[in-house]
């Protein structure tokens, strides 16, 4: 972990032997790239259409931005996920399904976008979590393949699981649920707080260095235990709080399909409410609570991106930077009866991703013109903002580095083969350069492709067919069920397969359990429907 000082004198170092002459007579032309990375965010954003957020500084990011409205993570939990969309591939190629291997050492050398970027000429920078810390990105956040400057983690994350919450009882605790005075918490800060001023202090570091630059800023919230300013609290009374549209476990929904989310069951308020195993359920009041706490933090994140988008106005980097924004993946609120990612339904997998391109997805600033001026999540006469363009088709997370090279001017790398383990650069996922042309009408405000042609596939492994101590996050040699999913315009459909962790193989002739939901009649995927659909065959796009 580097303090902001040491962290700025080796950027310093770093830009110091970069001379022009080494990165080409177009580095003044090149566009930057601010790659934001959010921990657990589900489309619960006013630019999503969600009435209750309030989340005005990222509504104002989606209005300048192309906002796609059915992207989806591959799998959904943070180390794999963050592997797979930073090296473009799928988790059964990167073979990494749990927290416990490198994907150099374990399936391939495969290049990472900010990695990409490095080998073009780009000073590449990680704020915060980028990759998930630990064995899956050795130790190191994968330097420094990826980074020009050792990444960047905030001092005070390391007290995020400790006992900082004050309780009822005055007493400080573990919980789940923990709104904090900020002057009372140790270091008298936030590890979000900390990574948008590092951020913020790269930015002016780049300004005057003219290198292009990848700064790549991952924030922790929503991500559980729910740690934010209680001041955010306010803007959620539980009077106002409903619980989710479905809130009880399906009747038809197979064992393996359901998640126990035993890491909330770890946290001492949770704890205090003696909750059955595996399936609860948490009180009423109980659930109101996690979903006003979750949406604060929603709130504060804004915060946090807010005052970042702020500083490319103040730096005068606006015009010459694409900035993206997305999530690891999704987070349930009660829906199915569950407290967690760990599943293949569309609110674990589901996420936001909007890309503002400078004069393509907005026109550039007028000299002394604010893209992004801060706005205040708590100031009741702010103007709603009006929604930019926006692409319904199907798009994964896979995508993110093909279309950030493109949109850079990078030659887009080329597709895989079949398999892929020996190539070092190439990309799973498709190009999503075609809706970034400049349409002229005001009725391409709505990008359609042909949905039906398009699909997104995620993927969960399970220990067993019933839920156990286990079922939300497997070790590898744990693993013997493998849930693929696919979604469509119209359904999600889900095998449960047996899989052979030795050999990383799915046996679709061994299938344990299916689901399929349909998107129009049941959009909250309550009703499986699999038992009814001609002895569940298995669609041929999920067979291998």
């Amino acid at each position: 972990m580097l303090p902001p000082g040491g962290g700025l004198l080796w950027l310093g170092l770093v830009l110091g032997s970069v001379g022009s002459a080494a990165l080409g007579s177009s580095a003044t032309d090149a566009l930057n790239v601010l790659l934001i990375i959010v921990d657990d965010l589900r489309p619960s954003l006013g630019c999503y259409g969600d009435k209750l957020i309030r989340s005005p500084n990222m509504d104002q990011l989606a209005s300048r931005s192309l906002l796609f409205q059915n992207a989806f993570a591959q799998q959904a939990v943070c180390a794999p996920s963050r592997v797979s969309l930073l090296t473009g591939r799928r988790p059964d190629t990167t073979r990494l399904y749990d927290f416990n291997s490198y994907w150099r050492a374990h399936s391939g050398n495969f290049s990472t976008i900010p990695q990409y970027f490095k080998e073009n000429g780009y000073v590449t920078m990680s704020v915060g979590k980028v990759f998930h810390p630990g064995v899956s990105s050795n130790h190191s956040d994968d330097s420094p393949y990826s980074w020009s400057v050792p990444p960047y983690h905030p001092s005070s994350e390391k007290y995020e699981n400790t006992k900082t919450c004050r309780g009822p009882d005055g007493e400080l605790h573990a919980n789940l649920l923990c709104p904090v005075d900020v002057a009372d918490v140790p270091e008298g800060t936030l590890p979000d707080k900390q990574s948008t001023e590092q951020a913020v202090r790269l930015l002016g570091k780049m300004k005057t260095s003219g290198s292009p630059f990848f700064l790549a800023v991952g924030y922790h919230k929503p991500h559980i235990p729910f740690r934010y300013p209680k001041e955010f609290q306010k803007l959620y009374p539980l009077e106002n709080i409903t619980l989710a549209p479905d809130p009880q476990v399906p009747a038809g929904l197979p064992p393996v399909a359901y998640n126990p989310w035993m890491d909330i069951r770890q946290r001492e308020d949770v704890q205090a409410l003696n909750l059955s195993v595996p399936y609860g359920p948490i009180p009423a009041d109980f659930q109101r609570k996690i979903r006003q706490s979750y949406f604060a933090c929603v709130s504060y994140l804004d915060t946090q991106v807010g005052h970042l988008l702020s500083a490319l106005d103040d730096l005068q980097l606006a015009s010459s930077t694409i900035v993206a924004l997305t999530s690891d993946h999704g987070w349930a609120l009660g829906e199915h009866g569950e407290w967690a990612k760990y599943s293949n339904f569309d609110v674990t997998t589901r996420v936001p991703l909007l890309f503002y391109v400078p004069g393509r997805t907005a026109p550039l600033p007028a000299a002394g013109d604010r893209l992004f001026p801060y706005l205040d999540p708590f100031d009741s006469i702010s103007e709603s903002v009006e929604p930019g363009r926006q692409a319904g088709d199907l798009v994964e997370l896979l995508s993110l580095f093909p279309t950030l090279a493109g949109l850079a001017g990078l030659p887009v790398p080329p597709r895989c083969p079949i398999p892929s383990f020996h190539v070092e650069l190439c990309r799973e996922g498709r190009n999503l350069l075609k809706h970034f042309q400049v349409r002229d009408s005001e009725e391409d405000l709505y990008i359609r492709g042909n949905p039906r042609e398009l699909v997104a596939y995620s993927q969960y492994p399970r220990p067993a067919d019933s839920p156990q101590w286990n079922s939300d996050k497997p070790s590898l040699k744990d693993i013997k069920v493998m849930g693929y999913s696919i979604r469509t315009v119209d359904y999600r459909y889900t095998v449960w397969v047996g899989f052979n962790p030795r050999e990383f193989l799915a046996n679709f002739s061994d299938v344990h359990a299916g689901e399929l939901y349909f998107v129009a009649s049941d959009p909250w995927q309550d009703h499986n429907m699999y038992n009814d659909s001609q002895g569940g065959a298995l669609p041929r796009s999920l067979t291998p």
